[in-house]
């Protein structure tokens, strides 16, 4: 699953892990040690190589330092293309409700109100400002992906249920074939 923060890529990639059987792989996890300090790169490519190893995975995430540990091995590659209005009020949603809550995500870290919203390493301020580069560089990679795994590009949340109850109806395995989005 790939796609700008807050477009459901973890969320997704959970249901889609579920009902495959197979290990939902958060690269957010992987990623972030504690107090938001990025892990070194060996020891973050060394255990998403590692999590790829299974037959059956799922990977959310959109780090270029990975992609080539886990694409060779992917059957697909699922974009949510999500409007900007729509992930920037999902994201904005979710950090309130993250930081009112005090949430434990990866490592230990939790979001705060200081850098949600007074903060250059804002979500929020990543999102507004990484939207359209984001949008470019996945189309590029779609557009130049002759080999390997199919993409499957969805624009809308409807898009994204009837992609779903496709795959439920799929059962464990990935219905890919003749899907347009």
């Amino acid at each position: 699953m790939i796609g700008i923060s807050g477009a459901g890529k973890s969320t997704l990639a959970r249901r889609l892990a579920l009902l495959q059987g197979a290990a939902p792989i958060e690269l957010d996890a992987l990623y972030w040690g504690p107090h938001w300090t990025r892990r070194p790169l060996a020891a973050f490519r060394r255990d998403v190589e590692a999590a790829v190893q299974p037959d059956r995975w799922t990977v959310d995430g959109n780090y270029r330092t990975v992609r080539d540990l886990v694409w060779p091995r992917a059957t697909c590659v699922v974009w949510l293309n999500l409007s900007l209005p729509r992930v920037f009020w999902h994201v904005l949603r979710r950090t309130l409700q993250r930081a009112r809550t005090r949430q434990v995500l990866w490592s230990g870290n939790r979001e705060d109100w200081r850098r949600a919203f007074c903060s250059r390493e804002s979500i929020l301020w990543w999102v507004l400002t990484m939207y359209r580069r984001r949008q470019r560089e996945f189309a590029a990679l779609k557009q130049a992906a002759d080999a390997g795994p199919v993409w499957i590009e969805l624009r809308t949340p409807r898009q994204v249920q009837a992609w779903l109850r496709r795959q439920e109806r799929a059962g464990d395995r990935v219905e890919v074939q003749a899907w347009t989005s």
